[in-house]
């Protein structure tokens, strides 16, 4: 089962994302993006689902960072904020792709499957 980092600060958001997502990955959680950065930099996580509006780091530096780092990381925005500009921002800072919130369950399977080949 392929392990996937969700970066949601939320406890509730991140509880739904491991009701759709739980069956199908291992999932692990970052609260901030200093967190997700660190756990992508020494953990084997080949996606991260990267909420935008964090603690310490948001998730558009936090994408930026491991980036630079690890381009082959796919990271996938997840944000309230779904204006046109917004999905402009995150992919400019590096993400794949872009999904807005409440996450619909089947895009969001058919995205993370896309992605890692499933």
């Amino acid at each position: 089962m392929k392990r996937i980092l969700i970066a949601e600060d939320n406890d509730s958001n991140y509880l739904l994302m491991t009701y759709i997502l739980k069956k199908h990955y291992e999932l692990v959680r970052a609260k901030n993006g200093q967190e997700a950065v660190n756990m992508v930099l020494t953990d084997d996580l080949p996606l991260v689902l990267m909420d935008i509006k964090m603690p310490v780091m948001d998730g558009l530096e936090a994408t930026r960072l491991i980036k630079a780092q690890k381009p082959e990381t796919v990271v996938i925005a997840l944000t309230a904020n779904a204006f046109d500009s917004d999905r402009q921002q995150a992919l400019a800072a590096g993400c794949d792709e872009f999904m807005a919130k409440p996450v619909n369950t089947e895009k969001c399977l058919q995205l993370l499957a896309h992605f890692l080949g499933d």
